[in-house]
């Protein structure tokens, strides 16, 4: 009993280390609107090109928001953080933190893009409506992860949020978003 206690906050002290290693570095240097538009642009240019269905998806969408970049790591205990914007038919909306801590069975590292479509205007209402939102408890997100025959249509995907990861570099076991926390950084 004791030794399980003494592993989980072994383990929970390491997690926070782990994340303020990637958000710390992060936070310090964060990227302006401009910087974050411009990656935001590239990751949806590449959606569009390597994803079939891709375009007519994004158009069918109430809005869309932009992770690009996202840099996840663990071993046993790991993170994610990434800077991304919304967009509502094209127009920028909001600026937006991905970040999220987790223990258990892990392992490596990847930069990925994750795109969170809302495909409902009652499910983006809600979450405009919060300052801050946490996947799995203050909604959930139906995750879609693409890989090299990439194709989306909005005809099987009929859920109010939709989840969908791509550009994925790097090897890593447990995909997921799952408690990753959201939170706007820049109002617009």
């Amino acid at each position: 009993m004791i030794r399980q206690r003494i592993a989980r906050r072994f383990a929970w002290i390491a997690s926070l280390v782990l994340l303020g290693g990637l958000v710390l570095p992060t936070m310090a240097s964060a990227k302006t609107p401009q910087e974050i538009d411009a990656s935001v642009d590239a990751a949806l240019a590449n959606f569009r090109s390597q994803v079939r269905g891709g375009d007519a998806f994004l158009q069918d969408a109430q809005a869309v928001l932009v992770f690009p970049g996202v840099v996840q790591a663990g071993f046993g205990v790991g993170g994610e953080f990434g800077e991304g914007a919304l967009r509502i038919h094209g127009e920028d909306a909001g600026y937006y933190s991905l970040g999220a801590a987790s223990v258990g069975f892990q392992f490596g590292a990847q930069v990925k893009d994750v795109f969170i479509v809302f495909l409902q205007r009652q499910a983006l209402e809600n979450f405009r409506a919060k300052h801050g939102f946490t996947v799995g408890v203050d909604g959930s997100i139906v995750l879609v992860n693409l890989g090299a025959e990439a194709s989306i249509n909005t005809t099987t995907l009929n859920q109010p949020v939709v989840g969908v990861i791509v550009g994925q570099k790097g090897l890593m076991y447990n995909l997921t978003l799952q408690g990753s926390k959201i939170s706007r950084i820049y109002p617009h």
